[in-house]
């Protein structure tokens, strides 16, 4: 620990980084800081001095606040705690909803000229607008979650972790959770004895909630968008927020270019899990859709074939990303080639992005487009930079604050052929 940490420290505060930490400087030195905005002056404390290049802060009292600053809609999160207790998160929920969202529009629109040499309103032709999914204005962006995932700590008590660190904190409330979460939730000191994870979730096709503790044998259970069902496994992935399976079903298929979408190509969902936008996908092309969806999860792969049971030709696999690309382009016969040229490659990667390797593979099969769905915003723009690197340029992007005061959002690109 330096000689610096623990020191306060007034700043003004300029701008917004990815992670949704703030700017400041001092003496010359970048200072990110949690729990202020960009145009505050902040007293933060000084947590982390061991880079010459930036320390990082917490803040602990505003002198100048910013017209969007607002009481914490967490309590335990709040400025009038101590760093170290304060829940984890919700790191944006100082801020009035809809500056979050401008925030984060910052956040993409910067990723994308720093880290894909890209002006994203020249591409688009307008500005890029990070949506609201319809209610969350009305609810202040509370109540979406439908997982929670709570650490207990030695003596059973649940909580969240505070920010940056494995400290459980005890909590009353989990604003952001829906209101069947909430209820359920097992809040409280020394409510779990024993138990060191419990994740706590309301699957759409049922009225109750599910907790599961630890390595808890999974339990299939039923999550319903629109008018159709998938199975999931309790302790399996699904999109977080209430309403973000139906969005993501629609962006995708807001993003397919019609015209470019070839009813007999052989198209793919990439990192597929259990099957949501391989069936966004197989809506568009029509019963006789071949879709492969490719996941490196088995149990979530035994789902998928069972969800996209009414596609004759769809068919779910189990494998990494790279590996089963690498083994599909090396056995591919012509036919095969032209089939994947003609088809519509979607692909919804982990945060880290796809990475080289993967979009090099991609590339190479040459597909007729490519809608990628993204939740971090640099791992996106580092991808688009290659792709364009490999003949295939941004088109159209939407994002959406799937994520309401947290820093995190989604975003859905389409890129095609540059020739």
């Amino acid at each position: 620990m330096g000689e610096s940490v623990g020191t306060l420290l007034e700043l003004d505060v300029t701008g917004i980084a990815h992670g949704g930490i703030s700017v400041a400087r001092h003496e010359g030195r970048v200072v990110f800081v949690s729990d202020a905005i960009p145009g505050e002056r902040v007293t933060a404390r000084v947590t982390e001095d061991r880079k010459k290049s930036f320390w990082r802060a917490d803040t602990v009292s505003v002198q100048q606040p910013n017209e969007h600053r607002v009481d914490h809609v967490w309590p335990e999160a709040g400025l009038d705690r101590d760093p170290a207790v304060r829940a984890g998160g919700a790191e944006f929920g100082h801020i009035a909803l809809s500056h979050q969202r401008t925030l984060k529009h910052d956040v993409l629109v910067d990723a994308f000229a720093r880290f894909a040499r890209t002006d994203l309103a020249d591409v688009l032709g307008r500005d890029v607008v990070v949506e609201a999914v319809p209610g969350d204005d009305v609810a202040n962006g509370l109540g979406w979650r439908t997982r929670v995932r709570l650490h207990v700590d030695a003596d059973g008590t649940p909580g969240p972790f505070a920010a940056r660190s494995h400290t459980v904190v005890p909590v009353t409330s989990l604003p952001l959770a829906s209101a069947v979460v909430q209820e359920n939730a097992p809040l409280g000191r020394g409510a779990m004895p024993g138990a060191s994870v419990v994740d706590v979730l309301a699957p759409s096709g049922s009225e109750g909630a599910r907790l599961v503790i630890d390595e808890q044998k999974p339990t299939v259970v039923t999550e319903t968008v629109g008018e159709r069902t998938f199975a999931v496994d309790d302790n399996g992935f699904w999109q977080v927020h209430r309403q973000a399976p139906a969005v993501l079903t629609a962006a995708v298929q807001d993003l397919v270019d019609p015209d470019r979408l070839d009813p007999e190509g052989q198209h793919l969902d990439l990192y597929g899990g259990v099957g949501l936008l391989a069936a966004a996908l197989g809506d568009l092309v029509g019963p006789r859709a071949k879709v492969t969806s490719v996941e490196g999860s088995e149990r979530a792969t035994e789902h998928a074939q069972e969800n996209l049971a009414e596609w004759i030709g769809a068919r779910a696999e189990t494998g990494r990303v790279d590996r089963w690309l690498a083994r599909t382009a090396t056995g591919a016969s012509p036919h095969e080639r032209a089939r994947f040229r003609a088809g519509t490659v979607v692909l919804d990667p982990p945060r880290s992005g796809a990475g080289r390797e993967v979009v090099v593979q991609i590339a190479a099969l040459q597909p007729a487009q490519v809608v990628y769905v993204a939740c971090d915003p640099v791992a996106l723009a580092r991808d688009v930079a290659t792709f364009a690197d490999l003949g295939y340029r941004l088109e159209a992007l939407r994002a959406f604050d799937l994520f309401p005061h947290t820093h995190h959002m989604e975003a859905v690109a389409r890129l095609v052929p540059a020739a």
